[in-house]
């Protein structure tokens, strides 16, 4: 898809979402093994040691061989959780091979809530994000909660770029040619497709 000039943001949600949903599940398999081919030799994914992933739902990419490559080579593997209260609030706790999950109000898979095993998202040092659209400079459309917003808006009050490089994962089809970006919108460093690597200009 390139040419979304016409669509609303809801439209365009709804059409790249239809579109992820629509691959077969032998589809999926090989874009998430195309995606472990496009990140696990990678020096970004190499070098960091504190790495929050998601659970895929809604026809999302899987990064569920990345996460078992980074537990496998001692790395700190982390999941968003969701608080009850403030219900807008997202957290990253650590995830290990195993641990029991619970549904969240979405109906996504997520650790029990331990706070001692949480991390500050400025101590991350990778976030692999889910995504419904991605462009070649670094935006990025999201379900429509805001939660990754919300979690990375210190980002703004920096003079200077820190931690955690943000990379979204995505099909490449769920790639448009530019996405209007809203005041609040984080952007991205890059996105990974299970076919290349989209990297922002800095």
């Amino acid at each position: 898809m390139t040419d979304t000039a016409p669509l609303t943001r809801p439209q365009l949600r709804r059409l790249l979402r239809n579109a992820r949903r629509a691959l077969t599940p032998a589809q999926q398999r090989r874009a998430a093994q195309g995606l472990y081919r496009q990140l696990a030799q990678h020096p970004l994914f190499r070098r960091a040691r504190h790495i929050a992933l998601y659970l895929p739902n809604d026809g999302e990419i899987d990064p569920r061989l990345l996460l078992r490559e980074a537990q496998r080579r001692g790395k700190r593997t982390y999941l968003p959780v969701l608080h009850a209260w403030p219900r807008t609030r997202m957290v990253f706790q650590r995830f290990e091979q195993g641990e029991k999950l619970r549904r969240n109000r979405f109906r996504i898979p997520e650790p029990l809530i331990e706070r001692k095993r949480q991390r500050p998202i400025w101590a991350l040092d990778l976030i692999l994000l889910p995504l419904v659209g991605f462009d070649e400079v670094g935006g990025r459309l999201g379900m429509g909660g805001g939660f990754y917003d919300r979690s990375l808006a210190y980002q703004a009050r920096r003079k200077a770029w820190k931690k955690p490089l943000l990379l979204g994962l995505a099909h490449e089809c769920q790639k448009v040619e530019r996405l209007a970006q809203a005041s609040w919108d984080v952007p991205l460093q890059g996105t990974v497709s299970d076919r290349g690597w989209y990297l922002a200009p800095r």
